[in-house]
């Protein structure tokens, strides 16, 4: 099975962290986000990725040609224009050649999650395509695909439906699975009212000329919108994971103190007095002062941070 991952978009919603870099490249622990979804597929046998990316984003293709270690082959595609995941799907369509895995570049689950949805995708009667469901709240029905079920099929898929016109609370996450059948669906897909080409219009086209359109449902999920997230992602990571710890610091002064779970990358230079952690991932090459506290907090590769700041709950680029 393949994989196809869409990591194109801009992240618009995270400037000004994203004016250096792509939101697929933000880093979870020392590795881009975009990674840490593949990671979750090749855990589930995939070891054939297909990215569709900015052409313009040169470190995501730098990093995956010389840096990456993921034990599996990448090859990209380019998306000009942004203007819906039906469009990008479509760029990636010429290398699509079997079933494969669809995700967005910002969408983690589980592997245990993603597991399920393998089973279910061999088990019969063979769904024609399988979506990642979720209950949502009233408050953020209309900020994602919301589905109407019959029993185990997905009978209908509205996107960003209000509250009112919702068909239901079970929203459908950005991970499918489908054959190749779905491309052909996907020059029909006409923009919609935001002038974007909408995967749920296709999605409803399978639903409607061939049905057997199922969905796994997951607990929880996160995901990266905005600075918050990339803090409670980390945090998760930190706490969670089953990365090692890192603490490489090029230098730490007299009477700093690291607390755990930390992460520093190399070439830091930590000055004296600090209380660093806990909850604190440092990416490389970052200065920090004397007399610094840091806690709940995210440093970005080369930030700096002055004598004596105290920094929480907080993304420092």
């Amino acid at each position: 099975m393949q994989g196809v991952i869409l990591a194109a978009g801009k992240g618009s919603r995270l400037h000004p962290i994203t004016l250096s870099r792509s939101k697929a490249m933000l880093p979870i622990l020392g590795k881009p986000i975009v990674e840490r979804v593949m990671e979750l597929l090749v855990a589930n046998g995939v070891r054939d990725f297909i990215l569709v990316v900015s052409p313009e984003d040169r470190d995501i293709t730098r990093y995956f040609v010389r840096e990456s270690t993921l034990e599996a082959e990448v090859r990209f595609v380019y998306q000009t224009e942004r203007l819906g995941m039906a469009k990008a799907l479509e760029c990636a369509a010429p290398l699509i050649s079997e079933d494969f895995v669809l995700s967005a570049c910002d969408n983690l689950v589980t592997a245990d999650d993603v597991g399920r949805l393998m089973v279910s995708w061999h088990t019969e009667p063979h769904p024609n395509a399988l979506l990642t469901l979720m209950p949502v709240s009233r408050e953020h029905i209309s900020s994602t695909g919301i589905v109407a079920m019959d029993g185990p099929w997905i009978t209908r898929i509205v996107e960003k439906p209000t509250p009112e016109e919702a068909p239901s609370n079970i929203s459908s996450l950005p991970l499918y699975v489908f054959s190749p059948r779905i491309l052909a669906y996907l020059p029909e897909v006409l923009p919609s009212p935001r002038g974007e080409y909408e995967l749920q219009d296709a999605i409803q086209m399978l639903i409607h000329r061939e049905g057997r359109v199922g969905g796994v449902t997951v607990e929880r999920r996160l995901t990266l919108t905005n600075a918050a997230d990339l803090l409670a992602l980390n945090r998760e990571y930190l706490m969670h994971g089953d990365g090692r710890p890192q603490l490489e610091p090029h230098t730490v002064g007299p009477g700093t103190q690291l607390i755990t779970p930390l992460y520093i990358e190399r070439g830091t230079i930590i000055g004296a007095g600090c209380v660093i952690g806990p909850n604190v991932y440092i990416e490389r090459d970052c200065r920090i002062g004397n007399r610094v506290t840091l806690r709940d907090a995210v440093l970005l590769r080369d930030a700096s941070v002055a004598h004596g700041a105290t920094i929480i709950n907080q993304v420092i680029a």
